[in-house]
Order: structure tokens, then C-alpha cells, then sequence
């Protein structure tokens, strides 16, 4: 399976926010079984954004790459059955 085109991230650790160095981004949730629908987020203008479905606040940070969050382990990684 080919790699994401667009960032996605995760919140298995039930953190209040996570820092993300993009500001387009696919948010899931948690990690398989418990993700909800991937949904694609724009920040647009703005340096924060909340997930309609989990109520995961995003903020963006210009500190960090495309595949970076803080706190680390955030990054949502397909898994090959």
C-alpha cells in the first residue's frame, strides 16, 4: 500500500491538543479498531482546529515536519494485515 498523500493523526493517548507541522491533515481518531471515519481537516488561516467527530484540538506548529507531532506517537500508520 502506497503512503499517505495527506498527513493523518491519531489520539489513542486521549491528549487535550496535539502540535502538527501542516495545517491539511486527515484525522482518525484512535488507531484501528477504535478510529472513527478519516475526515479531512484545512486550518486555512487559522493555527488551530477542532476534529468535528473526537474533539481532538490540532495546533499548528512551523517547528515540526509533515510527520511529526507533539506529544510524539501521534501519527496514525497503516498496519498490513
Amino acid at each position: 500500500m502506497a503512503g499517505h498523500a495527506i498527513p493523518h493523526f491519531q489520539n489513542d493517548g486521549g491528549h487535550a491538543a496535539i502540535e502538527i507541522g501542516v495545517k491539511e491533515f486527515m484525522c482518525t481518531g484512535a488507531n484501528v479498531p477504535f478510529d472513527h471515519p478519516h475526515i479531512y481537516i484545512d486550518m486555512g488561516d487559522d493555527n488551530e482546529k477542532v476534529c468535528s467527530y473526537c474533539s481532538t484540538l490540532y495546533r499548528y506548529n512551523p517547528n515540526l515536519k509533515a510527520d511529526q507531532t507533539e506529544p510524539a506517537g501521534c501519527v496514525f500508520h497503516v498496519k498490513a494485515a
